[in-house]
């Protein structure tokens, strides 16, 4: 939650920001990008590295440098120090998103991991739902407080949690089930039959190498998918704020607090299609359905415009498709991968997906400033919404995921 807040805020702080630093949109859309090229180049080597220390040291650095990078937004001053700390604070977050399904991997077979991805990452959407009215209100609020602007409080009261996680991380989480004092032994023996007996992740597509998978022409097809979602999604995302203002809505506070609505449904739906997903072992076509309800929601909002009812209820649509979209693709993803190269596998195609925020919202703006209008920005995302589901189609195959299911007790 703390770590898709530090990465969207920018989009809430801008709405006070251009008060004080009246840069034009293409500043924003381009610092806002920046943190994912430092969030690129440095995934894999991070991912690589947890494997082979662990995820609590590995989540312990990267939250505590993160934090204190996401705080210390508040002193920028100029657009190439907003760009370069936009760039750091990717570096510096690199490998949490990758470390964490990683981590996923070593604990639940592929049948159930579809509905715990989609747990995990109903953060995003809960922490959209707060995102909106704790910004909004800190913009409000805490404006002129102790002589700072309200975007400098928010980038300090919303970077300071990663750091206090971070410790917290460290101190309880467990690296593998074998280390985990809350299981009994018959427990561990059960996790561990499991996973070795998941014929949804079994290493039987591609090689057991990291180069192998690099050889694969599939993964990159992932990563084409993943890079179209992404940029999607944060096109969206970034721009929400801004698009809920062309509403009509002008006090930060109701902006705030109108973008919370569509991810109430995002969690809601979110959970509801990875479980059903899992339930029938299909991943494709529920991907592509998500991909295509975040099109047509978005596509309904041009046809809404003046009607903030009509406009809200088809941003809750969208929502829905958008947040829905990622765990199942994770999911078809990691039972793609082999075991043996999972972790670099998952870090190269988050990374290679990761590009796409880092130029879909600079597209999208300078689609917008072209046309002078909004409306073929939206255009433009809807078919690419549409392209990422069918490339997904294509790539993922009709297998079904499952695994032999461990014996009720098991055997030392």
């Amino acid at each position: 939650m703390i770590a898709f807040l530090d990465r969207v805020n920018v989009g809430y702080a801008q709405l006070g920001m251009k008060k004080t630093l009246p840069w034009d949109n293409e500043v924003y859309a381009l610092g806002a990008g920046m943190f994912f090229v430092g969030y690129l180049i440095f995934e894999v080597p991070s991912n690589l590295l947890l494997a082979k220390i662990g995820a609590r040291k590995t989540m312990l650095r990267i939250m505590l440098l993160w934090g204190a990078c996401a705080a210390g937004m508040m002193f920028v001053e100029t657009p190439m120090q907003f760009y370069v700390v936009r760039f750091i604070l990717g570096a510096c977050e690199a490998g949490f998103f990758p470390g964490v399904i990683l981590y996923f991997t070593y604990w639940y077979p592929s049948v159930r991991r579809g509905q715990v991805i989609a747990i995990f990452m109903s953060a995003t959407a809960i922490i959209s739902v707060l995102a909106g009215p704790i910004s909004g209100a800190t913009l409000k609020y805490m404006d002129g407080l102790n002589g700072w602007h309200g975007w400098q409080w928010l980038f300090l009261t919303q970077g300071i949690p990663a750091v206090i996680l971070g410790a917290l991380v460290y101190l309880c989480l467990d690296d593998k089930p074998d280390q985990a004092k809350w299981l009994t032994d018959a427990e561990k023996n059960l996790v561990r039959y499991n996973l070795e007996m998941d014929v949804g992740n079994n290493g039987a597509h591609g090689g057991h190498s990291f180069g192998q998978v690099l050889r694969d022409p599939k993964v990159y097809v992932f990563a084409a998918s993943y890079f179209i979602l992404l940029g999607c999604a944060y096109t969206i995302i970034f721009y929400m704020p801004t698009l809920i203002q062309s509403w009509g809505v002008k006090d930060v506070l109701h902006v705030g607090l109108l973008a919370a609505i569509p991810n109430v449904f995002g969690v809601i739906g979110m959970i509801l299609i990875g479980r059903n997903s899992d339930r029938t072992g299909e991943r494709r076509f529920h991907y592509f359905t998500c991909v295509a309800l975040a099109a047509i929601g978005m596509g309904i909002t041009t046809l809404t415009i003046g009607n903030l009812t009509g406009s809200l209820l088809a941003l809750c649509i969208a929502t829905i498709g958008m947040t829905g979209a990622t765990p199942l693709f994770w999911t078809a993803a990691t039972e793609y991968l082999p075991k043996a190269s999972a972790a670099g596998g998952i870090a190269f195609v988050s990374s290679l997906g990761a590009i796409g925020p880092s130029v879909f919202p600079s597209i999208n703006a300078a689609i917008t400033k072209s046309t002078g209008s909004p409306t073929a920005g939206i255009y433009a995302v809807m078919v690419a919404y549409f392209f990422c589901g069918t490339l997904l189609v294509l790539v993922v195959g009709k297998r079904k995921a499952g695994f032999v299911p461990g014996p009720k007790v098991a055997v030392h």
